[in-house]
């Protein structure tokens, strides 16, 4: 997030979840905004800033945007008012904002001369105003931006208007271990959507009913009023947190993340609602940036997994407004899916991989997946079609222009659903008579009679020629093994296809251990193997990321 200030009260505000911008892309962009900007202000005074990045340190280039956009300013001649913050989305990236907040706006304050009060004063955004008179076909139901987009289709469909998919299959994967892992299979036949090997498909999940009713009880409210919020700055853009008029019900399951961790901002206001005072000053301590008030958030909300049911079940004297809850709660955000299938063999069809997500808190509680959950139970039965919303986001996680080019996919667990989609789409070209490149493929799982998803088609792809397999199960030995070993037993055979043969490298996964692990191990291979220093080899990987050799779809 970029924040200027100037005296003629200059502001920009950007966002990015991964850096994907060139430098000169960037460099062309801030250009433009410092002289567009210079334009505004009076007598030439110049632009003044303080800069906020939002990142994950999960991610090779960590704030690397927010460091450039700083840098960058100062260097055409805008003046810091304050040091540059890094928030980290992969720890408390909203402590780490508070904690710079906090220092920013004292300085701020002093730079233009401006006195402040000292006194933070919570201020509604939002106004509720019931509509108990409104027609019933006015009243949103679930839709995402257009009233009636849910029952009157038309394309083309995208995440403000989603298409809602029937189920043709619904499968368990796994053979045992207590755990489910799904193969859903969608038809999008009529839709105009397109998708190739690699993409993602978004599907707008509802959460739990028991839940909404629990949180409705809570709350004291009628799940069935009709109401709108109404922003009170009558100048922003944004009239409404989510689509409205709506019932507490509709927005509970449909917009609303009920499920979440709740961020510090949220105690602080519940906190106005508590009759007892040391439930007032718990739930304020936690807010706070104190020491003290950090562990008790970390160890009494994240390390319990509390949300804001379990909040308001345990804290009985807190009894907030419905409405004020749903103005606090962050909206219900689509989950993505790197696509199983191949558009080649099924076009009509997308394929998904997902894990159902449940387990046991410390207060044994069932915490259970928004998404999975609501998946896990849209079963297609022959008298009934269960359809969900959806929609096609493309990606950069692509297979290589010419099939004859070797590639090396790492895919442990759900990871290997892009590379089904790759295999899948090298053996139809084979079978068309195609010459195809060799395709090697690292899965891992914790059983082998357990969690092995897909194991029959993977067998018979390396039984027809088009793949090569290895496997690790890290469980059905005493000592534990993983992708990563494997990779680095193989060190001739990475090199071969990476640098000899100038193959394509994939990665699908976890970001934070198993990624890191393997572009390590990588770079290892290429320093050896390819007679590189370290730096020259660390460079050689980034050369592969431009030329789009190497790729990761990788997720904390």
């Amino acid at each position: 997030m970029l924040c200027t200030l100037s005296g003629a009260g200059v502001a920009v505000g950007l966002r990015t979840r991964r850096c994907q911008w060139t430098g000169r892309t960037l460099l062309w962009l801030l250009n433009n905004l410092y002289n567009k900007a210079t334009t505004r202000v009076d007598n030439g005074k110049q632009i003044e800033h303080g800069v906020f990045g939002l990142g994950n340190k999960t991610y090779e280039h960590y704030n690397k945007v927010a460091i450039y956009v700083d840098k960058r300013l100062e260097e055409l001649g805008a003046n810091r008012v304050f040091e540059l913050g890094l928030g980290d989305d992969d720890a408390n990236i909203e402590d780490d904002f508070i904690t710079w907040k906090d220092r920013f706006w004292p300085a701020v304050c002093d730079h233009f001369g401006i006195e402040g009060s000292g006194e933070e004063v919570l201020i509604r955004q939002y106004r509720l105003l019931e509509q108990p008179d409104v027609l019933p076909d006015r009243i949103y139901t679930g839709e995402i931006a257009r009233l009636h987009s849910m029952q009157n289709q038309r394309p083309p469909f995208d995440a403000k208007n989603p298409f809602l998919a029937p189920i043709r299959v619904n499968r368990e994967l796994h053979k045992g271990g207590g755990r489910s892992c799904m193969h859903i299979e969608l038809n999008i036949e009529g839709s105009k959507m397109r998708y190739d090997a690699g993409d993602h498909v978004a599907m707008y999940p509802i959460n739990d009913k028991s839940l909404v009713e629990k949180l409705g009880q809570l709350c004291n409210a009628d799940l069935d009023t009709v109401f709108s919020l109404i922003n009170t700055d009558t100048d922003s853009s944004k009239k409404h947190p989510f689509p409205c008029p709506t019932t507490y019900r509709t927005a509970l399951t449909h917009y609303l993340e009920i499920t979440a961790i709740p961020r510090t901002h949220i105690l602080k206001e519940l906190a106005e609602y508590c009759t007892d005072e040391a439930d007032k000053e718990f739930l304020r301590s936690m807010a706070s940036l104190a020491p003290e008030g950090k562990e008790k958030y970390q160890s009494w909300i994240q390390d319990a997994c509390r949300n804001v049911v379990h909040i308001l079940e345990d804290i009985k004297s807190c009894k907030p407004p419905l409405d004020h809850v749903c103005e606090l709660l962050p909206r219900l955000q689509p989950r993505y899916y790197s696509i199983s299938s191949s558009a080649k063999l099924y076009p009509t069809d997308v394929h998904v991989t997902a894990v159902l997500v449940e387990y046991k808190t410390p207060t044994d509680r069932i915490n259970k997946g928004v998404a999975t959950t609501y998946l896990k139970n849209k079963q297609p039965t022959a008298g009934e079609e269960v359809k969900v919303p959806v929609f096609i986001r493309k990606s950069q996680f692509r297979l290589p222009t010419k099939p004859e080019t070797p590639i090396i996919m790492v895919g442990p667990g759900t990871g290997l659903a892009p590379f089904r989609g790759f295999i899948q789409e090298r053996q139809y070209l084979r079978d068309e008579g195609k010459t195809v490149g060799q395709s090697v493929l690292y899965f891992g799982c914790r059983k082998s009679t357990e969690d092995y998803i897909y194991e029959s088609e993977l067998t018979e792809w390396v039984n027809k020629g088009t793949l090569t397999l290895k496997t690790a199960f890290s469980r059905d030995q005493e000592k534990k093994v993983y992708v990563q070993h494997l990779l680095e037993q193989d060190a001739d055979l990475i090199w071969d296809i990476i640098g000899e043969k100038k193959g394509h490298f994939y990665i699908c996964g976890d970001a934070k251990n198993m990624a890191v692990d393997v572009r390590n191990i990588l770079t290892k291979i290429l320093s050896t193997k390819g007679n590189m220093s370290e730096a020259d080899a660390v460079q050689y990987l980034k050369k592969m990321e431009a030329q789009k050799r190497y790729s990761a779809d990788v997720w904390s």
